[in-house]
Formats: C-alpha cells, structure tokens, sequence
C-alpha cells in the first residue's frame, strides 16, 4: 500500500487510518513523504492504540475532513460495506483519495475446505467457522455505488507456508483475526473435530517439504471524492480520433461486406 501511494504524485495534508494496527512506514510521514499528518482509528481499544476508537459504518467526523483515507486490512470486518464506503466517501474532501486493502473471497480457502469437511465427519453439520470475505468483481462496483470517481479495484494473491496447520491458527489469533461470524455455532469446536481439520489439512494440501500453504487475498480498493478538475469519460460520438485511422485501416459500416484486396 505504501508502494501504491508513492506512486501517486501529490501529498496529502491529513490522512485517516481506519485500522492502523501498525505504525505507517516512516516514508510515508513528513516533509519527504506524502501524507502530513495521520489520524489512526480502530473499532477495538487495544488495536486503536494513540488513536480514535470508532466504527467505519458510523464515522464521528465531519463530511469533507480529509485528504487521504488509508485503509490496511480492516474493511473486510465491516458488517455493512456498502454503507461504511458511502460513510468514508464523504469524509473525503474533494478530490480525496480512498486507498484501501482487504482480504477477499479466495482467502484460507483450505482451512475452510478441512473444517467444513472435518465438521461433516465428525459432527454431521457444518458451522461457518470463517469470516466472509467480498470477491474483487463486486469491488469496484461497490465503489462506484458509494459515489467515488476514478474507481479501480485489483488484486494480489498471497501464499503463507507453514509447517503445520495448528501454526495457522496461531497466526490468526495473534493479528485478531479469528471467527466472529453471528451465525456461528455457539459451542467451542471439539478437539476432535480440530484434530481431524489438521489431519485433512495436511492430507489435502502438504506440500513435498512438510509445510503446508495458506493461500491469503489481497483485494485494493482506490477511489477518488468527486471533483470538477477530475477526467471524465467522453460521451457517445464526442471522440475527435477515430479507431480506424488509429490502427490504420478502413472502417466497415455494419452489415456491408468486407472484400479482401485484390492480388496484382
């Protein structure tokens, strides 16, 4: 994300950090950097450390406030998305740019895979055991929905090795990022049905060293507070070039008959 804004040729006098769990890299801050002054916010106390404890859905700023909104890995907790971009949107001041990651629909796509098929074995049902994540195809028009211009959605895909399942686990709980899902079976997980996951973990996807991989996506969101300097796209007919002369041939009406040249 810090790559992704450097290559945005401007500086941004304040910046919102929903979810700034992390400090933002030292080259992002100050006079050499492009963000002036940051402001961290997160839903949890601990997690929102020096920062503003509050919810993206129900943002406690006035419209127009900031420059810059630099999300890392927070959006996907949001229970009403639509809602929380419309929420962000106008926090932008004109102009504004929104910057955005969060995981989609791909990630622990095996660890979901060895519960479900674990719970079914043992138990006889299946509980959602995993957050549900956006897919990048409704990203962008989510964007749009909420208002901004300019909107781009795109993604990385990220494979974590492992040498055990259990070390997986471990991980998640340790960034927070463990099953809050309401519709989750409210009794804890049976151990038996934990040991048989692992197992089928490693039955179904260990790799030819021992280690086993977690596959993590990354969705980007970039979008722009509307604002009259911005592009806009041409209307129909408005284009001063024309296809043709642009790849150097001729233009065909529809429905006439394209004839080959004829040979010397």
């Amino acid at each position: 994300m810090a790559d992704r804004l450097l290559d945005v040729n401007r500086s941004f006098d304040l910046a919102l950090v929903p979810g700034g769990r992390a400090p933002l890299p030292a080259g992002l801050i100050g006079q050499q950097g492009r963000i002036g002054h940051a402001v961290t916010m997160d839903l949890s106390l601990r997690f929102a450390r020096n920062g503003i404890v509050a919810d993206e859905a129900f943002l406690p700023f006035a419209a127009q406030s900031f420059d810059l909104i630099f999300s890392p890995l927070a959006l996907h907790w949001v229970n009403d998305l639509p809602g929380a971009l419309i929420q962000l949107r106008r926090a932008l001041k004109p102009d504004g740019l929104l910057l955005a990651a969060m995981f989609g629909g791909g990630t622990l796509i095996e660890l979901r895979q060895c519960l479900m098929a674990a719970e079914l074995e043992i138990e006889g049902g299946a509980s959602p055991r995993v957050s549900p994540f956006a897919e990048l195809g409704d990203a962008s028009g989510l964007l749009q929905r909420a208002g901004f211009a300019l909107p781009v959605a795109d993604m990385d895909t990220i494979t974590v090795t492992y040498a055990h399942p259990l070390k997986l686990l471990a991980d998640l709980r340790g960034m927070g990022e463990q099953n809050a899902v309401i519709e989750r079976r409210r009794t804890f997980l049976r151990r038996a049905t934990l040991l048989r996951a692992m197992e089928i973990y490693v039955e179904r996807f260990g790799m030819a060293d021992g280690r086993v991989p977690a596959t993590f996506e990354i969705i980007y969101l970039t979008g722009w507070s509307p604002h009259e300097s911005q592009q806009k796209p041409l209307r129909p007919g408005e284009a001063s070039l024309r296809l043709a002369d642009a790849l150097g041939s001729d233009e065909v009406g529809a429905g006439e008959t394209v004839r080959p040249p004829r040979k010397p």
